[in-house]
């Protein structure tokens, strides 16, 4: 009945709203993605202009690790890669 219209029309709405919400969210959430990509790919460069014997320390947790630029390099482009496959998710 007539009674029915106002409320799916109310439902509607908060359904809209919380869509709305949830686009806003993914877009912060491609935002910070993009950015800690483009992090890691400007780190990722100047690192692979050091020289092969370079003294490279990883931060993990209130230490630092002795680690060589292979592992360095590929932990950058695996973070990348990651980045980019959460922001095809979200799109």
């Amino acid at each position: 009945g007539p009674a029915a219209l106002p409320q799916a029309f109310s439902e509607l709405q908060a359904k809209a709203m919380d869509t709305q919400q949830k686009v806003k969210l993914a877009d912060l959430q491609i935002e910070q993605l993009s950015k800690s990509k483009k992090h890691a790919h400007l780190t990722d460069t100047e690192v692979m202009m050091l020289v092969d014997e370079t003294r490279l320390y990883e931060g993990v947790g209130r230490m630092f690790i002795l680690q060589s630029k292979g592992v360095i390099h590929n932990q950058l482009l695996e973070k990348q890669r990651i980045a980019e496959e959460k922001i095809k998710e979200l799109e």
